[in-house]
């Protein structure tokens, strides 16, 4: 595997997400409760992302390249003050900092360890030698997952695309999304921005019917038409495909098939932060970067 950095950002939990004390308070050093450590280690620890680029190619045994794989994916790493990255925690502040680093990156872990490559290497290897007593034309199959990361204080958030191509008509794409809270150290659902999930869900529900409306006329057609016939009933469970943000706001994306056929490509809505705002939580404008008003 070849570490490549494609992007790196840097981000310091202190400013959105906690208020710092004044200058004369006075915080007891013992106990320590859990609030207290929390404000320590967003006051000292910075986290820093960054996409490696994993790859491997698989070959027959005359060399003939049977398969491929490239995936670029987001890894976190937690930083002390004075910019060295904590591998070994030495406090119970860089414990927690490190079990945050732990929960995000192992939702990767899989994808890093290209654990259904080897199958995928053997398909393609049956494949090849079916192309050899036929015509002898030969594609070797390729996986690539491109990852792109948007951050705010407290947010970390995923989109990518991932394709699939075995030599069909065309390769298989899925559009994917992951949002991580940096102040709590766990993954979300949307519905947790909002003092009311269940309005959320349907605001941006009968929102994105709009959208997809207006698209369905673009292409002179009616959404029943350009979209598959329970479309509405897909749309309302949007928050189980793509959901990420961005500097603009929030995009859901529906992958090839998933809502509409092929050839009409993936189908990505975006709700632009203004819109969203009037219906977010206290928490969900600080999680976004919006700030309290």
């Amino acid at each position: 595997m070849i570490p490549l950095i494609a992007l790196l950002l840097v981000i310091s939990l202190l400013p959105a997400c906690s208020v710092p004390p004044a200058a004369d308070t006075q915080i007891p050093q013992e106990p320590v409760s859990y609030a207290q450590a929390e404000f320590s280690a967003r006051e000292l620890v910075e986290y820093r992302v960054s996409i490696d680029l994993c790859e491997e190619e698989a070959q027959a045994d005359d060399g003939t390249p049977l398969a491929s794989y490239q995936f670029h994916l987001p890894v976190l790493e937690a930083l002390r003050g004075d910019g060295t990255v904590i591998t070994e925690p030495q406090t119970e502040l860089e414990e927690q900092a490190a079990e945050v680093v732990r929960t995000f990156n192992d939702k990767f872990s899989k994808w890093a360890a290209a654990e259904e490559f080897p199958e995928f290497a053997d398909s393609a290897a049956e494949d090849l030698a079916l192309r050899q007593e036929q015509d002898g034309t030969w594609t070797p199959y390729t996986l690539e997952l491109i990852c792109r990361v948007y951050q705010t204080d407290c947010l970390v958030s995923v989109s990518a695309e991932y394709y699939s191509d075995t030599g069909g008509a065309h390769p298989n794409i899925w559009l994917l999304g992951w949002n991580f809270d940096l102040s709590s150290g766990t993954f979300f659902d949307t519905g947790v921005l909002a003092e009311d999930s269940t309005a959320f869900q349907t605001v941006v529900q009968q929102e994105l019917l709009q959208q997809a409306a207006a698209a369905a006329a673009e292409n002179g057609m009616e959404p029943e038409a350009f979209f598959w016939q329970d479309y509405e009933h897909i749309i309302a469970d949007w928050d189980s495909y793509a959901v990420s943000f961005d500097e603009t706001g929030m995009t859901v994306a529906f992958s090839p098939y998933e809502l509409a056929a092929y050839g009409a490509g993936p189908q990505e809505f975006r709700l632009s932060y203004e819109w969203l705002l009037p219906h977010l939580s206290g928490h969900g404008r600080t999680v976004l970067g919006l700030g309290l008003v």
